[in-house]
């Protein structure tokens, strides 16, 4: 009797990869996952992948460290310690520009890291959890999802896998 499994396709080039994986998506399998030695581009729109909010997240870290660095330097210069220097304002925008600058990109940068750790449930000493040992060396591999084992694989087949093997577990 056919059981509904996770298939695992080795392909020899990119272009047989991305032909599966349209391929899969059209006859309305899953790609689970999928394993390059390179990024490849193509995928993005093989898989129907939306476009990364990964930017909205480093632009709204970039307000929040510039209107911080603003709020800190015009508390502290202009509102705390006030002081009178050769005649100039205590709150001249070119003496805040360069610690703006510097907190708009550190928390840019560090919202943007937190945010793609925390999507990514990546954290120190979290253990890769891969099909077998070697496959992000130099492997084009595809996991199919949502089929029968015997129809995904002679999917995976026909598309030029030229391995196909049943993954268990996880």
């Amino acid at each position: 009797m056919a059981s509904r499994r996770r298939v695992l396709g080795r392909f020899s080039d990119p272009e047989r990869l991305i032909e599966a994986a349209r391929e899969l998506r059209a006859r309305g399998f899953a790609v689970g996952e999928v394993y390059t030695p390179f990024p490849l581009h193509e995928l993005d729109e093989a898989l129907g992948l939306r476009r990364s909010r990964l930017g909205w997240v480093a632009f709204a870290g970039g307000i929040a460290g510039a209107l911080s660095a603003i709020a800190l330097q015009v508390g502290a210069a202009v509102v705390d310690w006030p002081l009178d220097v050769g005649g100039k304002p205590a709150n001249s925008a070119l003496a805040f520009l360069p610690i703006t600058f510097e907190l708009t990109v550190l928390l840019s940068g560090l919202a943007t890291a937190g945010a793609f750790l925390f999507q990514s449930r990546l954290f120190p000493g979290k253990r890769a959890r891969t099909p077998f040992a070697g496959i992000t060396d130099d492997v084009f591999a595809l996991v199919a999802e949502g089929g029968y084992e015997e129809v995904l694989r002679d999917l995976l087949l026909d598309c030029g896998a030229r391995e196909v093997r049943e993954l268990t577990g996880r």
